[in-house]
């Protein structure tokens, strides 16, 4: 496996930060994961769009487009699988034991890890904390992510693949790594970026795709939702059969196998859209 690190690729075992590296002292550091098909990245500009909007929130510089593209090929060439999962990282650097950054600039790291194709349906849970929705990092796809590791820990003790969280106010927010709409007398739903969700890639693609509306939820809203879906970069359009002890039988529905459908036709017309 060959890694992209400050510059180049190198080996696995050569692949190595400063331990001292700000990213992982105190999670000062932005990331996007990708969705590759045969060495193809999946909406690589929308992606690269958000990693630089993160950053600038962060406090980061803004990092080179071009190099993380450069950077992203190269792995992507030197690893060849059908499904891969891309991981681009990004962090403030070297740093001294603290909160303030150092001088020594940033580093990036870019990643592939072999990915499978997710089940049509999954199972969620609902979890007792809640995504702070003024936060200074709401919105942001920053590497502080021990609430979420906390809470799909959660999921996964309940059987369930992806735990979801509602905001301040207790209204619907997202998922661990996924956004979540519901289907709601018929009509297709999901939170605003005012309720503290990440402004998903997927999610804004299917809300481009689909129609559906941005809408103000309460959490309740799973135990009516006709159907329920996830979506993220790796799951794409992912039904759900289960949330909580409330199981949805007719899982996919007839609006979630349409945005699956969907989604599956106009992303494989155009591998950035």
């Amino acid at each position: 496996m060959k890694i992209w690190v400050d510059g180049g690729l190198r080996d696995t075992a050569d692949a190595t930060v400063s331990v001292f590296d700000h990213g992982l002292t105190v999670g000062d550091g932005v990331f996007e994961t990708l969705k590759a098909v045969e060495g193809r990245p999946f909406a690589v500009t929308r992606h690269l769009e958000r990693l630089a909007r993160s950053a600038r929130g962060l406090g980061l510089p803004e990092p080179d487009r071009d190099e993380v593209r450069r950077a992203c090929d190269a792995v992507l060439a030197a690893n060849p699988m059908p499904l891969g999962r891309l991981r681009i990282t990004y962090t403030g650097g070297p740093s001294p034991l603290g909160s303030d950054r150092g001088d020594a600039g940033t580093t990036l790291v870019v990643a592939l890890g072999e990915a499978s194709v997710r089940p049509d349906t999954t199972a969620v849970v609902t979890v007792p904390w809640a995504r702070n929705e003024k936060g200074a990092l709401s919105g942001l796809k920053t590497t502080s992510y021990g609430e979420n590791v906390v809470a799909l820990a959660r999921a996964h003790e309940h059987g369930a693949s992806e735990a979801l969280f509602a905001n301040t106010r207790g209204r619907l927010c997202e998922g661990t790594g996924s956004n979540v709409f519901v289907v709601l007398d018929g009509r297709l739903l999901t939170p605003p970026l005012a309720s503290g969700c990440l402004a998903g890639i997927t999610r804004e693609l299917v809300i481009d795709w689909t129609g559906a509306q941005e809408t103000d939820l309460p959490l309740d809203v799973l135990d009516r939702a006709e159907e329920i879906f996830l979506t993220s970069s790796l799951r794409d359009v992912q039904g759900v059969h289960r949330t909580d002890d409330r199981r949805l039988s007719a899982a996919p529905g007839p609006v979630t196998a349409k945005a699956m459908r969907i989604f599956a036709e106009r992303a494989a017309a155009d591998p950035n859209p």
